[in-house]
């Protein structure tokens, strides 16, 4: 299901939007800017290519 999808579900069934009042005083804003130069782009760019195959197990991959 994409975003717009399940926002409108949600909405449909009366479940409001939530947001932080505020930031957490926990919150170690170098942490989270390290985090984001050094670990975000290894997990971004760690999608596998698309590759031959089914992903059903009840349908054969056909060759």
């Amino acid at each position: 299901m994409s975003v717009a999808t399940v926002w409108r579900l949600l909405k449909r069934h009366g479940w409001p939007w939530q947001a932080p009042a505020r930031r957490a005083l926990e919150r170690d804003e170098h942490a989270v800017e390290l985090w984001k130069k050094e670990v975000w782009p290894r997990v971004k760019g760690s999608r596998r290519s698309p590759g031959r195959g089914s992903s059903s197990r009840t349908r054969p991959d056909s060759r």
